[in-house]
C-alpha cells in the first residue's frame, strides 16, 4: 500500500493534523480563561448565522487563537429542489467573516417545499441523485469560493433502487466535482452494523486520499421492530472502543489527518472532551511516527 498523500490533504483542508472538539457556548468562558492545547475547534454554521450578539463575540476571540472548521447541517445537498439562496447567503457571509480552515457538509437532504426537517435524511444512491448533489457541490464551490468536504452518512434503511455502493457513489462526486471528503468513523461503523456490512471493507474500499478530516463520536444502541440490534447516532457519550479500532485502521490509509470528536447532546465538562481529543492525539502522534520509519526505511 502507498504511503498517503499529505500535500493532497493540505490542500483540502487547512487544519493541523490534530485532534479538535466541537465548540459548545457552555465552554466559551472556560476556553478563553485558560486557552487549552487543542488543534481546533469546529462550529455548526447555522449556530452563528445571526449578525451579532453573544455567540460572534466569543467565537471572535476563540477564532483569533485557533484555527477553525465550519459543519453545516442544513445545506440539504441531497434535496431534490434547488438550494436555499437565503441559506447560501448567510453562509457565505459567516465564512468570510471567519475564513475557516475547513467547510464541511453531510451527503443528506434535511428539507422539501419550504419545510426543514430537523433531521439528516438518506439519499438513493442512483445516477439522477449523483447528478443532483453534484451540480449542488458544485454551487457551494462557485458561492464560497473554496473546496468542501462532504461527510459520509449513518444510515438506517437502504433504498430498493440504489444502482451503486455508497463508497462508488462518493468516489464518483469526488471525480466530478473535486470536493474532498469528511471520513465519520462512526457512521461507517453505525451503518455496518445495521446493514450487516463488514466496515474494514468499507474502509479499505474508502478514497482515502481525499480525505480532509475526521469525526468521531459516541453512539446509542436500540432494537428494530424485529428484535435486530441498531445504532443510533446520537453523538451523547464517550467514542466505543470499536470506533477507537476503526479509527487506527483509518489513519493506515489516510496517514495523520485532523480529527474532532463531536459530543453535540448530554454535553459534558469540557475535560471530558479534552481526554477524548488527547486520544485521538496519542492515535495520531502514533500514526505519525509509523510514517515517518517506514519513509526512514
Amino acid at each position: 500500500m502507498s504511503s498517503p498523500d499529505y500535500a493532497r490533504h493540505r490542500a483540502l483542508t487547512a487544519l493541523p493534523a490534530r485532534a479538535g472538539v466541537g465548540l459548545k457556548p457552555q465552554h466559551y468562558a472556560e476556553i478563553i480563561e485558560t486557552s487549552p492545547r487543542i488543534g481546533f475547534f469546529e462550529v455548526h454554521a447555522e449556530n452563528y448565522m445571526g449578525a451579532g450578539g453573544p455567540p460572534h463575540r466569543h467565537l471572535e476571540r476563540i477564532r483569533a487563537r485557533y484555527p477553525l472548521s465550519v459543519h453545516g447541517v442544513g445545506l440539504s445537498i441531497g434535496g431534490d429542489l434547488p438550494l436555499d439562496q437565503v441559506h447560501m447567503a448567510r453562509l457565505k457571509r459567516l465564512v468570510d467573516r471567519y475564513a475557516p480552515a475547513s467547510f464541511s457538509e453531510h451527503l443528506a437532504w434535511s428539507s422539501h417545499d419550504a419545510v426543514f426537517l430537523n433531521d439528516l435524511l438518506p439519499v438513493p444512491y442512483e445516477r439522477q441523485t449523483l447528478n443532483r448533489v453534484c451540480d449542488h457541490i458544485d454551487e457551494v464551490h462557485d458561492v464560497l469560493g473554496r473546496r468542501m468536504l462532504l461527510e459520509n452518512p449513518s444510515t438506517y434503511v437502504e433504498f430498493v433502487q440504489n444502482d451503486m455502493s455508497e463508497v462508488e457513489f462518493l468516489s464518483e462526486v469526488v471525480r466530478r466535482t473535486g470536493c474532498g471528503l469528511l471520513l465519520d468513523v462512526n457512521n461507517v461503523f453505525i451503518s455496518a452494523t445495521n446493514h450487516a456490512c463488514d466496515p474494514i471493507a468499507y474502509l479499505d474500499a474508502f478514497p482515502a486520499e481525499h480525505v480532509g478530516e475526521i469525526h468521531l463520536a459516541g453512539f446509542a444502541e436500540e432494537t428494530d421492530a424485529d428484535g435486530n440490534r441498531l445504532l443510533i447516532d446520537a453523538h451523547g457519550t464517550v467514542v466505543a472502543e470499536i470506533v477507537w479500532t476503526l479509527f487506527e485502521h483509518a489513519l493506515g490509509r489516510t496517514g495523520p489527518v485532523a480529527t474532532l470528536i463531536e459530543w453535540d447532546n448530554d454535553v459534558p465538562a469540557f475535560p471530558v472532551l479534552m481526554e477524548e481529543a488527547r486520544k485521538a492525539d496519542r492515535a495520531l502522534a502514533k500514526r505519525s511516527v509509523r510514517e515517518r520509519l517506514l519513509e526512514a526505511v
